[in-house]
């Protein structure tokens, strides 16, 4: 490690030294100590675009070019590469939808139609979810802008803000319809094509479509045997079935309860508590988020559509099951509170980021499974909420030994209690588990939200991609091996504490993969336009 803060003592020290296996990059990050923003250009002219992230590789610089000394203007950073047209007459961007391969090679945007207020049901469609006429998942070469292909969805709902409703991983693409309730997987070929390569939904298997056309035209061919005969009882043909993803989930839930009792009296009364008791609610579960493990797994969200339809989800009830494409079978199923997914979560967040191993500055992010410092900030936060609960029961218990209306106090303590035990530390959970699946590129690799390097308010800023309520006071940045040491902050605002200093205003940062750059955008309303833009930079 570093024993001194001088830059060029520090690269003295990097030739005559050689790292440990393995911590070269992390040793080379190390240097950003040093080079941090130290200068902002408040209220930068800004051309009328929506800004939304950088690529992982933050794009060819000219290093060449040194900065005006009056620099209020966004060109004097920015250099326009190209200009393509996306929407259609009737269609807008998405500005909440980005995504790119880790190639940096091709980039996918998104363009819809205004929502249908009152869809019409229509064959396979749930209802209480929206509509849109056409959504459009297009295709684009960064390079020089060409676009390459696109994906339309018909009368369907994808829910695009903060690429929700899509995970890229590698060179596969998953968009789920809600509206269908079908994953579509995608893969975009070296050629710049989007191919279809299956759909999740009503259908697992390639063939399944197939063979239940060819059983029903038997079974039809049957029934006018039959007809001519005495026979008139057979059931209709045309009788629906469950999609094959929710035929799938019942079955594994129907062995994993069955196989909890080895007694047969015993496994039936489990099979009609657990299972047939809540057999319509699990019916009832629609897909509402999915993503990558890896090539072959996926993690599904099913709740129901009052869940999809809500702002905060927290405490609604949801569940989680993880599909094997190719198998077309679920191989883990908890419910929003299960603290073995908990645990999971805890001990390997890296691997639910399903982050590429061509990555070079997505796999240093820091998460509560490879930072000490990030799980230290985890486990304060549980153990905040199991201390409040340990304070509320002592007070509960001395509230019972009052003689004064005995039986009713016991009876409120020991509701209390329950209430402690049982709900508190699982409402904890599910908060956790919400982020559940991870919202796909929505983290910055910048090297400043590293926590081994840097201590901040993750209140205010952090390395997930959110407008934030902005604040008076400027972001900090501690220093982790000198505790007490500020290296830079950042101010959204040239002046504080003025005459509008009370109004709700919110905030949003995008800071370069490599650079000490950052943007900063002030909000007035999360749906409103920035009012100002700001750039932090090294001087």
């Amino acid at each position: 490690m570093f024993k001194t803060n001088n830059v060029a003592s520090r690269i003295f020290e990097r030739q005559i030294r050689t790292p440990a296996p393995g911590t070269s990059v992390h040793s080379a990050r190390r240097f950003y100590e040093n080079l941090v923003p130290s200068f902002t250009i408040y209220d930068v002219e800004c051309p009328d675009h929506s800004f939304f992230k950088f690529t992982d590789d933050g794009e060819d610089c000219d290093n060449n070019q040194e900065l005006p000394p009056q620099a209020k203007r966004f060109e004097s950073f920015f250099t326009q590469l190209y200009v393509k047209p996306l929407a259609s007459c009737n269609e807008l961007i998405c500005k909440d939808f980005f995504l790119y391969m880790e190639s940096n090679q091709y980039g996918i945007f998104a363009t819809s139609t205004a929502q249908i207020q009152d869809a019409r049901g229509t064959d396979g469609a749930i209802l209480g979810v929206p509509s849109f006429e056409k959504i459009t998942i297009h295709l684009f070469r960064l390079e020089d802008g060409f676009k390459l292909d696109e994906k339309v969805f018909h009368n369907d709902c994808v829910n695009l803000t903060h690429n929700m409703g899509a995970f890229l991983y590698d060179d596969l693409l998953a968009v789920v319809s809600l509206r269908y309730q079908t994953i579509h997987i995608l893969q975009i070929r070296d050629s710049g094509n989007l191919v279809d390569v299956r759909a999740i939904g009503a259908y697992c298997r390639e063939d399944d479509e197939l063979f239940l056309n060819s059983s029903s035209q038997l079974a039809g061919n049957r029934g006018d045997l039959v007809d001519n005969g005495t026979n008139h009882d057979q059931p209709n043909s045309n009788n629906s079935f469950l999609s094959g993803i929710k035929q799938r989930l019942l079955s594994f839930i129907f062995r994993e309860i069955w196989s909890e009792e080895t007694d047969q009296t015993q496994r039936v009364q489990c099979l009609k508590k657990k299972f047939y008791f809540h057999f319509q609610d699990y019916v009832d579960l629609v897909i509402l988020k999915v993503q990558f493990l890896d090539r072959h797994h996926l993690l599904i969200k099913f709740g129901s559509v009052d869940v999809g339809a809500s702002r905060n989800t927290d405490q609604l009830p949801a569940f989680f099951a993880v599909y094997n494409m190719e198998t077309t079978e679920i191989v883990a199923f908890y419910q929003n509170a299960a603290d073995e997914l908990y645990l999971l979560f805890e001990r390997f967040c890296d691997h639910f980021h399903a982050t590429s191993i061509n990555s070079m500055y997505m796999n240093f992010i820091s998460s509560h499974s490879n930072n000490i410092y990030a799980l230290e900030q985890l486990k304060s936060m549980k153990n905040k909420a199991t201390s409040v609960s340990q304070v509320l029961i002592s007070l509960s218990e001395v509230v019972t030994s009052l003689p004064f209306y005995s039986f009713l106090v016991y009876l409120w303590n020991s509701l209390w209690i329950f209430f402690l035990i049982r709900i508190l530390p699982g409402m904890f959970v599910k908060k956790m588990l919400s982020s559940l699946p991870l919202n796909c590129q929505s983290m910055s690799p910048s090297p400043y939200f590293d926590q081994s390097l840097f201590r901040f308010d993750e209140k205010l800023i952090s390395a997930t991609d959110r407008p934030r309520q902005s604040t008076d006071h400027p972001i900090r940045f501690i220093s982790r091996r000198q505790p007490n040491i500020l290296k830079f902050k950042i101010k959204t605002g040239p002046e504080f504490g003025g005459a509008d200093g009370r109004s709700k205003k919110y905030s949003h940062f995008l800071f370069h993969p490599a650079w000490p750059l950052a943007l900063s955008f002030i909000q007035p309303s999360l749906f409103l336009p920035p009012s100002a833009v700001n750039i932090h930079f090294r001087r």
